[in-house]
């Protein structure tokens, strides 16, 4: 299950993660976000780690996300990937390697 990413956790949970982490900025309103929802869950159970922000405007200030959804691959604390607008998850997977 995907996880959901604060202004709390988020520097312990994808900053200072050990793997390759995916965060999916999103809102219920959407409907993009609402289809990209299950590709999330199919990558986090298949042991990625993945996360959901929503209603945290200063993360989404401090990363300019200007429209959802809208997902970031961090890797050793550094955004590496992004993808706005619906995305494949073979796309994701590949930016997760």
């Amino acid at each position: 299950m995907a996880k959901v990413f604060t202004t709390d956790n988020f520097e312990t949970e994808v900053l200072n993660a050990e793997k390759p982490v995916l965060v999916d900025f999103w809102a219920t309103w959407c409907g993009p976000c609402r289809r990209q929802a299950p590709i999330v869950e199919e990558l986090a159970e298949a042991g990625y780690v993945v996360g959901k922000v929503d209603k945290e405007p200063a993360l989404a200030q401090q990363y300019k996300i200007m429209s959802i959804p809208t997902l970031l691959v961090f890797k050793g604390g550094k955004e590496t990937a992004r993808y706005v607008g619906l995305t494949p998850k073979a796309t994701l997977e590949e930016a997760l390697q």
